[in-house]
C-alpha cells in the first residue's frame, strides 16, 4: 500500500467515532516526538491531546486527566511507578506502562499498582494501540487491522529497506533508548557485532534517500516504519 500524496484517507466510520483522549509520559524527548507522531499519523481513533516529558508537567495540565495515558515505567524524576499509576487512576485515568525493564518485577509492580497491562518497548507501534483498543474496550473491526493504515505522507513500501531480524532487533533497542553497549548485552552479542548492525541499518536508509545518519533521525525513521520501541 503506498501513502496518500496528500494526506492519510480513513474510513467515515473510523473518524465518526468517540475518540480516546491519550496522554503520553516519557522522558525521552525525541522519543515522545516520535510516539506522538506515529499515533497522530496511524492511529485516527486516539486523540493525542498531552504529550509530557516529566510527572509535573503530565498532572499539571489542563488536558489531565485523559481517557487513558501511556506512562514510561523508568523516569528520571524520584517519583515511583506506583504512585504515577495509582495517582492516574484517582483521577480516572487508565494506564498501560511501557518499559524497556521487561522483567517480571517491574511488570508485577506495575500491574499491582493498577496498570491494565505492561507492555514492552520492543513491541511494534501497532501492537502497543491494538492492546490500547483492547484496554479501552474498543471493536477490533475493519477500520483497525492493522493492515489498513498507510504509511506516513512521502514514504511508500518501496522505500523501507529490507532488515534482517539482528538488524530489526537492533534498530528497536537503539531507538528504546539504549546505547550500543547495551543493545549488545541485551542481544548476548559483541559490542562490534551490534555496532555492524546499527551501521547496516542507516545504510539502507540512506540508500533509500531516508537519511539517518543522526540517532534523531533513525528514530523518525523506526517511528514510520512501525519499529518503534
Amino acid at each position: 500500500m503506498t501513502a496518500d500524496p496528500v494526506s492519510p484517507t480513513y474510513p467515515a466510520e473510523t473518524m465518526a467515532i468517540n475518540r480516546v483522549r491519550l496522554a503520553i509520559l516519557d522522558d525521552h524527548e525525541v522519543l515522545l516526538d516520535s510516539l506522538s507522531s506515529w499515533i497522530s499519523t496511524n492511529a485516527p481513533d486516539f486523540d493525542l491531546v498531552l504529550s509530557a516529558s516529566t510527572w509535573l508537567q503530565l498532572v499539571h495540565s489542563d488536558n489531565f486527566p485523559t481517557d487513558l495515558v501511556f506512562i514510561d515505567f523508568q523516569l528520571r524524576e524520584p517519583v515511583s511507578i506506583e504512585a504515577r499509576v495509582r495517582t492516574c487512576r484517582a483521577a480516572g485515568a487508565k494506564v498501560i506502562v511501557l518499559s524497556s525493564l521487561d522483567t517480571r518485577e517491574s511488570r508485577d509492580r506495575a500491574l499491582a499498582a493498577g496498570a491494565a497491562t505492561f507492555l514492552s518497548k520492543s513491541l511494534p507501534m501497532r501492537d502497543v494501540m491494538d492492546a490500547a483498543r483492547t484496554v479501552m474496550g474498543l471493536e477490533a473491526g475493519p477500520s483497525y487491522q492493522r493492515d489498513w493504515r498507510p504509511p506516513p505522507v512521502g514514504v511508500t513500501t518501496q522505500a523501507r529497506p529490507k532488515l534482517s531480524a539482528g538488524e530489526v532487533q537492533a534498530l528497536t533497542l537503539y531507538v528504546s533508548g539504549l546505547s550500543t553497549p547495551e543493545v549488545a548485552e541485551r542481544m548476548n552479542v559483541q559490542y562490534e557485532t551490534a555496532k555492524t548492525y546499527l551501521r547496516r541499518v542507516r545504510e539502507k536508509y540512506a540508500r533509500a534517500n531516508r537519511p539517518a545518519s543522526k540517532k534523531a533521525e533513525l528514530i523518525r525513521r523506526a517511528a514510520e516504519d512501525g519499529y518503534l520501541a
